[in-house]
């Protein structure tokens, strides 16, 4: 794995913190159980193409702003998500005030906007706030499109 920055993350069946680059070959594991890690971070105008579009796994994108209530609401789910299908899926968080190309990219008009990229191309796509489940079943039939 190369990484270009990275977040701490925790893992949820040891607990051990580990280091999650926000780009790379490869998925992130453990450092002490080896398991699968929750893939989460975040992207921006620049550094969108390396961390989606270049991604080993298929990319579930939160088009989102600090001001929206939705957006609010449905980050904890998207974060279970997640960590329900950690090594099948990344999850990354794009601010479309601070990234208005890629939201315009994306013809984003409402949020928050859920996009499935895999290999550079958006499989699914979705706007407003749902349940974790309603999410992780959506992200699930996306994904099998994809394989």
């Amino acid at each position: 794995m190369t990484a270009t920055g990275s977040d701490i993350i925790a893992c949820p069946h040891c607990g051990k913190r580990n280091r999650v680059p926000e780009a790379a070959t490869g998925t992130p594991r453990c450092g002490n159980c080896h398991e699968p890690l929750p893939w989460i971070t975040d992207a921006n105008d620049d550094s969108f193409a390396e961390i989606v579009e270049a991604a080993p796994l298929p990319v579930l994108v939160d088009m989102w702003a600090a001001w929206c209530g939705p957006c609010r609401v449905v980050s904890p789910a998207l974060e279970q998500v997640a960590r329900d299908l950690a090594g099948s899926i990344k999850l990354v968080k794009v601010d479309v005030d601070a990234s208005p190309k890629t939201a315009a990219r994306f013809g984003i008009q409402a949020i928050p906007n859920l996009l499935v990229i895999s290999d550079g191309e958006v499989k699914a796509q979705r706007a407003g706030a749902a349940s974790a489940a309603s999410i992780r079943q959506w992200v699930t039939d996306a994904i099998s499109l994809v394989s």
